[in-house]
């Protein structure tokens, strides 16, 4: 039977939507496969039979207003892979006309999807009316019925300590009735000025008590949102920038002086489509170097902007989004004051805040042991991608990102931070650079800002690049003018010691990313070839995969040089290397150029590196399963449990990695540069944020080696 956590809370708005999800996000990095369960849900879940439910029968409608979006929010995290229509228990209908029926309905459901998982993450009702004791009752009872331990969550918005501990001790009092076992107390949404009084007065109370502070941005709307809720038409902005988090409100109601004065970071200025003045003023101040930048302007009242005023906004090029609504003033500003947010499964600044505040306030580890989940005999590629931002948390590097100028650079840049996986120096021009952030949502404040073009920072490097290429003939002249390149100045960052390590090519080919580093940081001590590995996160294992990027064609000296490298590189990341050299021959069978290439350079490693598990040469499938080594080559510590695959040629390798990449569904982290003296890495140019992020950890491990 898999471990199961049940969060349940006496009332609404208490967060713990949040709280499931830095749940969920440390389980998924513990167990293999984690899954989640709503025992009762305000979407619909039809007329079907409990054993339909469990065994795949019907399913809801799939319309975005009968889903749960809370289960979704969680889904997209979870690893167990059951699908959304298992989740469920039942819906409010169901429970009313039959409280009793509808436990055993949500005993029988919750199990049959249990089965498929090693952990469980249960998220209790939500409240449609009055909070009371009663709904928080019934939850208690289905937990003890799936046999999992409470945490409670408590709201601390809006109540002094000695509310809190109130409203602590009255929920304790049910959850024992109901012979629950508490296994942790969590106040969420705490002022943060009584932070600290809040967990002092918790601690009494239960073994496990946390106190979390209120976070604005969760309950923050998107553009999206208001200009649903005033029923508006978006007449100018960018639509990347409508899923923008709105933080005030500002009713123009007052000359366009006092408004300026008003205006705050990721504000919603609401006005009078005819109030050309404050148009005009709010506008320029959004574009304007020393004003906050906003997050959308709200024309009201149903008047189009007069037409000299458009043109005029229109020549601004402005990003900002507009949206007209033909309510007036009290209405819009009554709809969008009482617009509220969600965490939601594309709210990923929401998603990356709320991770970052649980794990920051709540002992997961220690919540979690109790219970009792058994050590896993896999890595999952949740598992893997956490463990990296793990260690790369634990001795924070600076990284340069060259490519400022890139929106996922932009956004990568705000998650990197918000975790604390690194420090950052990105390039750009700063203004353009924080201004292009801010209108995305992403705050940049810790993150140091350079220039190529003007940085004091250029004469100093182009001096020392034309003493390291003068026997090239680059004279001061030309390196200073090299040196506004972004991929050479943040080479020089690296060199110089500023900065630990560079991650570019999102915007740029792996050649002009490494040439650089091929000029200026040279090879590491013992290494005379730059190559590359992938790490391939499969379902259960993850395995480095070389040379997949970078030498086209391996001589016996490059092919041990990237069998010892890649070697190193999977122990840097906890992968205990075991080094397969593939051929289309196994052992002795073959002879040919290419056997005979790989298996000269399989002794070159053997002596160069003789403590390193080495086969080749090897075919995959005798290097990974261990049926076919049996029959292969029964004897080598190596074939059916090879964790480096290191293949003949570029052509082999790229070849593969895509190949499993894209059929078995693999993640392919990479590729990940080794064999120079300081790590600088190459982003795929169609680089997703998610990857931007994990080579940035990657990059920060392998400094922390140097």
């Amino acid at each position: 039977m898999p471990a199961g956590i049940y969060i349940a809370a006496p009332e609404g708005d208490t967060g713990k939507s949040a709280i499931a999800l830095g749940i969920l996000h440390r389980l998924a990095a513990t167990v293999a496969k984690v899954g989640v369960f709503r025992p009762i849900t305000r979407a619909s879940v039809g007329d079907r039979k409990p054993d339909e439910v469990g065994r795949g029968g019907s399913t809801p409608s799939n319309s975005s207003d009968s889903r749960d979006y809370i289960l979704d929010l969680l889904l997209a995290q979870a690893t167990a892979g059951v699908p959304y229509e298992r989740c469920i228990g039942v819906d409010y209908q169901r429970l009313h006309a039959d409280r009793d029926g509808a436990i055993d309905d949500i005993v029988e459901r919750y199990h049959a999807m249990a089965d498929d998982c090693d952990a469980v993450v249960i998220v209790g009702s939500d409240y449609t009316d009055v909070a009371s004791p009663a709904e928080l009752g019934l939850n208690a009872r289905i937990a003890v019925n799936l046999g999992a331990p409470v945490v409670l969550a408590v709201r601390a918005k809006d109540r002094s300590p000695e509310q809190v501990v109130h409203a602590v001790e009255v929920c304790l009092a049910e959850l024992s009735a109901q012979h629950a076992h508490t296994a942790a107390v969590i106040a969420n949404r705490c002022e943060p000025t009584q932070l600290n009084a809040i967990a002092d007065a918790l601690r009494p109370l239960a073994p496990k008590t946390y106190a979390v502070p209120d976070e604005p941005l969760l309950v923050a709307p998107t553009v999206a949102d208001l200009q649903a809720a005033v029923n508006g038409t978006v007449v100018a902005g960018d639509d990347a920038l409508m899923n923008r988090e709105v933080l005030s409100v500002v009713v123009a109601g007052m000359t366009a002086d006092h408004v300026l004065e008003r205006l705050e970071e990721a504000a919603a200025v609401v006005t009078p489509g005819d109030r050309s003045d404050v148009v005009l003023a709010v506008a320029s101040a959004h574009a304007a170097e020393g004003f906050p930048s906003l997050a959308c302007i709200i024309l009201n009242g149903g008047f189009e902007l007069h037409r000299s005023v458009g043109a005029l906004v229109a020549g601004l090029r402005l990003r900002l989004p507009i949206v007209a609504t033909t309510l007036g003033t009290f209405d819009t500003a009554t709809a969008v004051g009482s617009t509220r947010g969600r965490v939601t499964a594309t709210s990923q600044r929401k998603i990356d805040t709320a991770l970052q505040l649980i794990e920051s306030h709540v002992d997961l580890a220690d919540l979690l042991a109790q219970l009792a989940i058994p050590i896993p005999k896999v890595t999952t590629p949740q598992m893997f991608t956490y463990q990296l931002r793990e260690r790369a948390r634990s001795d924070r590097k600076r990284i340069v990102l060259p490519e400022g100028d890139d929106d996922r650079i932009l956004k990568s840049a705000g998650r990197v931070l918000q975790r604390g996986i690194a420090d950052l120096t990105i390039l750009g021009d700063e203004k353009q650079v924080r201004a292009r952030a801010a209108e995305l949502g992403v705050n940049l404040d810790d993150a140091t800002v350079y220039d190529p073009r003007t940085s004091e920072l250029c004469d100093e490097f182009a001096e020392q690049y034309a003493r390291l290429r003068a026997k090239k003939g680059v004279t001061v002249e030309q390196a200073r003018e090299i040196m506004h390149d972004v991929s050479y100045f943040g080479t020089m960052l690296v060199h110089t010691g500023r900065v630990d390590g560079m991650v570019s090519g999102a915007s740029h080919t792996t050649a002009h990313t490494v040439r650089p580093a091929f000029e200026i940081i040279r090879t590491a001590p013992g290494i005379s070839t730059v190559s590359s590995v992938f790490l391939m996160c499969l379902p259960d294992q993850v395995l480095a995969y070389g040379d997949c990027a970078i030498v086209p064609d391996p001589t016996v000296e490059q092919l041990a040089d990237i069998a010892i490298s890649g070697a190193q590189t999977a122990a840097q990341f906890g992968i205990e290397p075991r080094v397969a050299m593939l051929s289309y021959s196994t052992g002795e069978s073959g002879t040919g150029a290419d056997v005979d290439k790989v298996r000269e350079a399989t002794q070159l490693v053997r002596s160069r590196a003789p403590e390193l598990l080495v086969e080749g040469p090897i075919q995959y499938d005798a290097a990974v399963e261990p049926s076919v080594a049996a029959t292969k080559l029964r004897d080598s510590p190596v074939a059916g449990k090879a964790t480096v695959l290191i293949f003949p040629d570029l052509n082999a390798g790229n070849n593969a990695y895509k190949a499993v990449q894209r059929s078995a569904g693999a993640i392919a982290i990479g590729p990940v540069l080794q064999g120079l003296n300081k790590p600088v890495n190459d982003l795929s140019r169609g680089a997703l944020v998610e990857d931007i992020v994990n080579t940035v950890a990657i990059t920060a491990i392998q400094a922390q080696h140097e």
